[in-house]
């Protein structure tokens, strides 16, 4: 198995909780590769300029398995042991996540085991919670299921709407994310 500490972002858009994971690693982790199912997310821009290996291939036309097993070499191939998932926007498959079982973690913008799945910010501000919020977790085949490693906690002000809400959950992930990956690839 390949050193847990040489880590394959996945990001399907601008990649922001991606860049906070490349400004984070130092001696923690060492990011090995940046992929993506969208060939012009911008992120995949920002991590070439920064001289990182990057990969993508859209799944269109081809199919799932293909996908995956194309993606699956390429980490395989660029020596990657832990997959973080940051704001890639595509449900793997069981087959996928067995391959790769406890070595993939993702951040989800909620206080899980809250409000799984989307428009999570929208569903704590209808429910009159006091918080939102981010949790990274272990991916497994259920949905936002796997173990909780780390949460961080923000406040729902009066007046927020989910855009404004999701603002402050954005940055609370970029503190937390990169701590928490650094303390799972230790493990």
């Amino acid at each position: 198995m390949a050193d847990r500490k040489r880590v394959g972002i996945l990001i399907s858009g601008r990649g922001s909780n991606m860049m906070s994971l490349v400004a984070a690693a130092h001696d923690a982790y060492e990011v090995a590769l940046i992929a993506s199912d969208k060939p012009d997310a911008a992120g995949l821009g920002w991590a070439k300029a920064q001289g990182l290996a990057t990969w993508a291939l859209s799944p269109k036309g081809i199919g799932k398995p293909a996908y995956e097993a194309a993606l699956d070499a390429a980490l395989r191939e660029a020596g990657v042991g832990t997959i973080a998932l940051a704001g890639y926007m595509r449900l793997l498959s069981d087959d996928f996540v067995t391959r790769w079982r406890g070595r993939i973690i993702n951040i989800h913008p909620s206080l899980l085991p809250k409000y799984k799945g989307l428009d999570t910010h929208a569903r704590a501000i209808e429910a009159g919670d006091s918080h939102g919020g981010c949790s990274v977790h272990v991916v497994t085949e259920e949905l936002d299921g796997g173990a909780v490693l780390g949460q961080a906690e923000v406040a729902i002000e009066p007046g927020d709407t989910a855009e404004t809400l999701a603002a402050r959950v954005l940055i609370a992930e970029h503190r937390l994310y990169p701590r928490v990956l650094a303390d799972f690839v230790k493990r």
